[in-house]
């Protein structure tokens, strides 16, 4: 299987361990190449996201964003995200355990661009994000920022 890399960086947002080993390995595994930036929480997603706290430094750039988060709550930060005309058009993958119809729909209500529902046996995860990262990676045509 070839490598996918695209110009477009990867923000993970994920405050489990395991779970964030699991995601970096099925990454890996599904050779997204891409830079992948890990923050821990929803606060520190949208520091990054609009370049505030540690992040100040840090310009503001072409970003998929996958959410699951704590402090800050993901349909919070999808709300801000989507709410703002500088990020408004950042691709925001919600990558959940959860299949309620309700979550689905709020999610894609605030604006997300995809809903994914984790597959709990790591092949099937593996292959979910070699999906994942040839769609988003190769075959969609990505917005770009212009930073205003």
């Amino acid at each position: 299987m070839e490598t996918i890399v695209s110009e477009i960086d990867i923000l993970l947002v994920e405050d489990n361990p395991d779970d964030l080993e699991m995601t970096m390995h099925a990454l890996r595994e599904g050779k997204v190449a891409n830079r992948i930036q890990i923050v821990r929480d929803g606060a520190e997603a949208l520091d990054f996201v609009f370049c505030l706290g540690a992040f100040t430094e840090r310009k503001m750039a072409k970003y998929e964003i996958y959410l699951k988060l704590p402090k800050v709550d993901g349909r919070e930060v999808l709300t801000r995200i989507k709410g703002d005309v500088r990020t408004r058009k950042i691709p925001v993958i919600v990558l959940t355990s959860s299949k309620e119809q309700n979550d689905v729909s709020d999610i894609y209500d605030l604006g997300a661009n995809s809903y994914i529902v984790k597959p709990v046996d790591f092949e099937r995860f593996v292959t979910s994000v070699q999906q994942l990262g040839m769609y988003w990676m190769l075959l969609n045509q990505p917005h770009i920022l212009n930073n205003r």
